[in-house]
């Protein structure tokens, strides 16, 4: 293995999976180590239960994601998401709506195909995708997930060519897949500008993968059923000194997948958010107890896909 692992250290990266764990020295761009994620706030009612949830906690919560789409949201119910998460300073990101699973293809519901999921079949899908996309950040919006290569390379040309602002957060999705150092460089170097890797990777596989990329790292530390069920709550503190800057990601196990989500899952996606609160709740007493000095972000910091309220717009 030597001449392999020798050719990786000449490319720049690391050539074993880091079992010494180094404690990373890069950070937001406040300086913080981590910041903590809601994901599948599918909805306003969702999201004002959640903001209820966190007020009654007395959190603070920096990203507010959602799964089922942009697509799937008004006009209306996007400004209304992007007014409650701008008011205080709080990134909100939905997904891109076009999908494969969304789509007629059979191949991503087939147990070979699920690799091809959430990624957009032909050019048609990628322009449906881009649309969404410019849809949404001409009512507010500055985050939103993409799952496919393509779709995240044209992110970063949208932005040179003026179809999407600068401070857009592209964020890529868990199920995008990468899971080793040179493929998450990749994705930075395709426009990423926050990547959340596999559920199930170990310290020492995601400490390589810090060494290779500043990008910050999203890190389901409980994980829906379908990824996987975990709960890796004891590693929280270990977690953030790692792969700092790290968004901590509170999923839920137990629960059934809502996607795509709509009036007919509200009750039980008010229900969910509540507990996923909850959940962060528990994650952020871990942080307190064992590892106190650990710097999080302020809201509003820098950074952030805090949506741009467009006055015109809202009213």
């Amino acid at each position: 293995m030597k001449e392999s692992r020798e050719l990786l250290e000449k490319l720049g990266y690391p050539s074993s999976d880091l079992t010494e764990l180094p404690t990373s020295t890069k950070r937001f761009p406040d300086g913080a180590q981590y910041r903590i994620e809601l994901p599948s706030t599918e909805g306003p009612a969702a999201l004002r239960e959640t903001l209820k949830e966190i007020d009654r906690y007395g959190l603070t919560i920096h990203r507010i994601s959602q799964g089922s789409g942009i697509m799937l949201l008004t006009d209306d119910e996007i400004k209304e998401m992007c007014e409650m998460t701008a008011e205080r300073g709080m990134e909100l990101s939905l997904f891109v709506g076009p999908r494969g699973t969304w789509d007629i293809s059979a191949a991503p519901l087939t147990s070979g195909g699920k690799s091809q999921a959430l990624r957009h079949e032909g050019a048609d899908q990628l322009v449906y995708a881009m649309e969404d996309l410019k849809r949404g950040a001409r009512l507010g919006l500055r985050g939103a997930l993409v799952a496919d290569e393509g779709l995240l390379l044209l992110t970063k040309e949208m932005k040179k060519n003026g179809q999407l602002p600068e401070d857009f957060v592209v964020k890529v999705s868990v199920q995008m897949g990468a899971a080793n150092p040179i493929s998450v460089k990749i994705m930075q170097d395709l426009g990423a500008d926050t990547y959340n890797v596999p559920t199930a990777l170990t310290l020492p596989k995601l400490a390589a993968i810090r060494q290779a990329t500043d990008l910050p790292i999203d890190l389901y530390v409980e994980a829906p059923d379908n990824f996987g069920g975990f709960l890796r709550y004891y590693e929280i503190p270990e977690i953030i000194r790692v792969l700092a800057p790290v968004y901590i990601k509170f999923g839920l196990r137990n629960h059934p997948d809502v996607y795509p989500s709509g009036k007919q899952w509200e009750s039980t996606n008010i229900s969910l958010v509540q507990e996923r609160v909850h959940r962060a709740s528990l994650g952020i007493q871990m942080i307190e107890r064992y590892y106190p000095e650990a710097q999080t972000s302020k809201l509003g910091a820098e950074g952030l896909g805090i949506p741009k309220i467009n006055p015109i717009l809202s009213n």
